[in-house]
């Protein structure tokens, strides 16, 4: 018998007009402070300090928070990494509420990009 972790993570399928939009904030000293500072008060617990899936919360979840660090996260386009923040899905919360100014979401996704 095989045992299935139901905590591989699933595919996540982004529309194409989303995962081909482009980042029009630039990934600059400023954005990278904003993404810094927003990362830590609304990721960190989940995807951990160096974006590797290992927050303190973490283990509480059913899904795999990823690692923003393997060559899998780094593919994805920016404007995927924008969709799935601002949309999110099952224990990934949606952030397109609780940080309402899209260019902060642009700004966390170039921090992710600092992992």
């Amino acid at each position: 018998m095989a045992f299935v972790s139901n905590n591989q993570p699933k595919p996540w399928p982004v529309p194409d007009a989303a995962k081909n939009k482009a980042n029009p904030v630039k990934s600059d000293a400023a954005s990278l402070a904003t993404g810094k500072t927003l990362y830590n008060q609304h990721c960190k617990s989940c995807h951990g300090t160096k974006g590797k899936g290992d927050g303190t919360k973490a283990s509480q979840l059913d899904t795999d928070c990823g690692d923003f660090t393997k060559p899998a996260f780094k593919a994805q386009t920016d404007g995927a990494l924008f969709y799935k923040t601002s949309e999110g899905r099952k224990d990934m919360p949606s952030y397109k509420k609780k940080i309402a100014d899209a260019n902060d979401i642009w700004a966390v996704v170039n921090y992710m990009r600092t992992f």
